[in-house]
This record gives structure tokens, C-alpha cells and sequence, in this order.
């Protein structure tokens, strides 16, 4: 990670793009974030169109709350901003794939660097 301050910069996309992206019945796609230095999977969270074109516009993770019913920007109240340097779909439309520059102590509510600290049979 960088000890410099990141930027965030708006990730370009087009109408076409958006469109491919298949949200489920609940209006909602499924995010992966991962770090894009180490590769680390670093959370998955929920995405609405709403969310996923603030995020591409602002160059920050923006996602939608299920259990609060709200729109969150990561980062805004603990202060663990992730900035996009790439966005993508996969083959199916149904999941997004952040590669962020993670700022701050990392992704996890809990103070982990990544959600996924709990290995089975470990």
C-alpha cells in the first residue's frame, strides 16, 4: 500500500456496459472487492444501478445496504475509503469486480484488512 494519499478518479463506462450487468430480482448485484496490489479478496458487498454508477462516476465503492435499506459509500464513517483503479463484469453480467486501493486500516466492520480472515479447519 502506499503511504500517499490516494485519488479517486471516475472509471470510464458506456450506457452498453451498464446495461449488460443483470441485476437480480431484488434489484441487486453481487461486488467483489479485492486489492489491487496483493490481489487479496478483500469483502463482497451488494450493488443497485444507483450504487454502481456512483461508484464508476466518483471512482469510490459505493454499495446498497440490505439490512439498513440505504446507499453506503466504504469508507465515509470509518474512514477506510476504497478508491477504483479498475471495474469489470463477468461473463454472465450477475458480478462486479472492483480492484481498489485500499485506504486505512482495511474492509472489514470488525478491523480485519479483509473480511475473509476465518479459514474452515483452521
Amino acid at each position: 500500500m502506499s503511504n500517499s494519499t490516494p485519488v479517486a478518479t471516475p472509471i470510464e463506462f458506456t450506457q452498453a456496459e451498464l446495461d449488460a450487468v443483470h441485476f437480480g430480482d431484488d434489484g441487486l448485484v453481487a461486488a467483489i472487492v479485492q486489492d489491487v496490489e496483493t490481489r487479496a479478496v478483500l469483502m463482497m458487498a451488494w450493488m443497485n444501478a444507483e450504487t454502481l454508477q456512483m461508484s464508476l462516476e466518483q471512482g469510490r465503492t459505493v454499495f446498497w445496504s440490505r439490512s439498513r435499506q440505504e446507499v453506503w459509500r466504504k469508507g465515509d464513517t470509518s474512514g477506510d475509503r476504497q478508491f477504483i483503479r479498475k471495474a469489470s463484469y463477468d461473463c454472465d453480467g450477475d458480478t462486479l469486480l472492483f480492484e481498489v486501493e485500499q485506504e486505512g486500516n482495511g474492509a472489514c466492520h470488525t478491523g480485519n484488512y479483509s473480511c475473509f480472515f476465518r479459514d474452515f479447519g483452521g
